[in-house]
């Protein structure tokens, strides 16, 4: 097996996709690959987060609920050119082609070939890359639908059909309306909730209320279950000793 290449501190000017995957620095620091050359990712704001938090776990209910084989993850890349590796904010797959990248080493990749079903990629300053570059990378490797959510102009553009001649062709969805996917149709979302969206963690907070509530509802109906038994149980035993057939009466 091939060794990892060795980088000093100080950025390279060109990497290919195999160095790219063993890239390390001392910067803590999230990187594209366009075209050999190291795009780095700017830190993103609570907003963005709090976006994508929530459409992962949005997605995981869904695939849950209508036990479909898909998982949603997010800091993973995907291979669009020879020396160039995007990483949407949010990408779903099968569960079988994210073993695959598991096991490889170096970076969490989805190499040529590994087409995931959908990706997601949230807006910030750099808005160009979203709706013009990677709208172009992610339809040369046919990705079959792309989600752009921009919070700044209130909207969740969904992208579709990338064999067409000039590429994708989309729908907007603007606050007031829900969205509609053509792969997950019963997916029922909001632009406003994923634009505006709840603390995950107050929200599986509230699940697990709702679980307790619901377990202790049971064992309040299997206790009332059990009493009215042992009251059966109790008058079918005096019958007996009156010598009445309890099945009789």
């Amino acid at each position: 097996m091939a060794q990892p290449p060795t980088f000093t501190n100080s950025p390279p000017k060109k990497l290919t996709f195999q160095e790219y995957l063993f890239y390390e620095d001392n910067r803590d620091t999230l990187y594209e690959l366009y075209r050999g050359q190291l795009i780095p990712m700017a830190a993103p704001t609570g907003l963005h987060i709090n976006i994508c938090k929530y459409l992962v776990y949005q997605f995981q209910i869904y695939f849950a609920a209508a036990n479909l084989p898909l998982i949603a993850t997010i800091d993973a890349g995907i291979r669009t050119e020879i020396d160039s590796s995007r990483i949407p904010d949010v990408i779903i797959c099968s569960p079988q082609l994210w073993q695959q990248v598991c096991l490889r080493p170096g970076s969490g990749v989805l190499d040529f070939g590994e087409i995931p079903n959908l990706v997601v990629e949230v807006t910030s300053d750099n808005w160009r890359e979203d709706y013009i570059r990677k709208r172009a990378e992610y339809a040369l490797i046919d990705i079959p639908e792309y989600w752009i959510v921009d919070p700044n102009k209130k909207r969740v553009r969904i992208l579709i059909n990338p064999q067409n001649e000039d590429g994708y062709e989309h729908t907007d969805f603007e606050i007031g309306q829900r969205i509609n996917s053509p792969q997950f149709s019963n997916l029922r979302l909001s632009v406003e909730e994923i634009l505006n969206p709840p603390l995950v963690d107050d929200l599986i907070k509230a699940e697990q209320a709702r679980l307790r509530e619901l377990e202790q509802q049971l064992n309040e109906e299997r206790q009332r279950a059990n009493l009215a038994q042992e009251r059966a149980e109790r008058l079918s035993a005096l019958l007996r000793d009156r010598g009445i057939d309890p099945d009789s009466v």
